[in-house]
């Protein structure tokens, strides 16, 4: 580990940010933010091999785990979320878990990320097993919340990832399938929210879109199997029904939707 270098802490290429006018400081976020994509696509053949087995384990009975701390445990249960209404997928298949619990969803536990062990014991709660795949999400690569996590399951032969923003950091040491995505120093020294956070938030995008659609929660290129939970969502299913079933009557497709609860369903009962 004597190689490693937190890029992330490194100082920022710009100074005296506090003399810029607005103009200077939005243009130079935007500057730094195009190199983002560019290091994600570098990353796409360790991301490829992290889909391929989450998505063995899912079809065979097992769940995906998100866990970090700050801002990376806060993106973590962000996409796990959003899956079951975008999906239909069950709650509790897709989990996110963030050091200091529910409290720190909105604000900073003290000490939170600090435990080697906390993040192990979070995980026994829901009953983690080999089934399963967990993935730490951290940036700078270092926190122990998330090591320690990952140190048991390796010892349990619980499959794991990692997404982190530093080369060869401490927590790709501890992952069977490690990504890695340096996209160089913040324009704020050290403020891991911008670059790193959207980062890791294009990586999670990646993993559980490819995911849902290799398990087959996705038909041609539309949300099929979506929940109806709000009147834009059921919109968004009728015309869905109407384009696939060939209809023009609206109010028809709407009540066939209504009745099956999804677009596939819907469309299944008519075919």
């Amino acid at each position: 580990m004597s190689d490693f270098v937190k890029v992330t802490e490194q100082d920022s290429r710009y100074r005296h940010l506090d003399k810029m006018t607005v103009g200077e400081i939005l243009t130079n976020i935007n500057r730094e933010d195009r190199e983002v994509p560019l290091a994600v696509e570098k990353a796409i053949p360790q991301i490829e091999k992290l889909v391929a087995v989450i998505t063995d384990n899912m079809l065979a009975g097992g769940r995906l785990f998100y866990m970090g701390a700050g801002t990376s445990g806060r993106l973590g249960i962000l996409d796990a979320s959003e899956i079951p209404p975008t999906y239909g997928m069950p709650y509790g298949l897709v989990i996110g878990l963030i050091a200091g619990g529910e409290e720190a969803i909105q604000k900073a536990v003290e000490n939170a990320e600090d435990s080697l062990e906390q993040g192990w014991a979070d995980l026994q709660k829901h009953f983690v097993n080999e089934k399963d795949v967990v993935i730490g999400i951290a940036a700078s690569g270092t926190t122990p919340y998330v090591i320690g996590a990952l140190k048991k399951c390796r010892e349990n032969g619980i499959t794991t990832g990692t997404i982190s923003c530093n080369p060869n950091s401490p927590i790709s040491q501890h992952a069977d399938f490690p990504i890695e995505v340096v996209v160089g120093p913040e324009f704020v020294t050290g403020s891991t929210r911008m670059k790193s956070g959207t980062a890791q938030k294009l990586v999670l995008n990646m993993i559980s879109t490819a995911v849902m659609i290799q398990i087959g929660r996705v038909e041609d290129n539309k949300m099929v199997n979506m929940q109806l939970s709000n009147e834009k969502l059921v919109d968004r299913g009728t015309n869905m029904v109407m384009k696939q079933l060939n209809m023009d009557d609206y109010d028809k497709a709407r009540a066939l939707l209504l009745k099956w609860g999804s677009v596939k369903k819907a469309v299944e009962s008519v075919q």
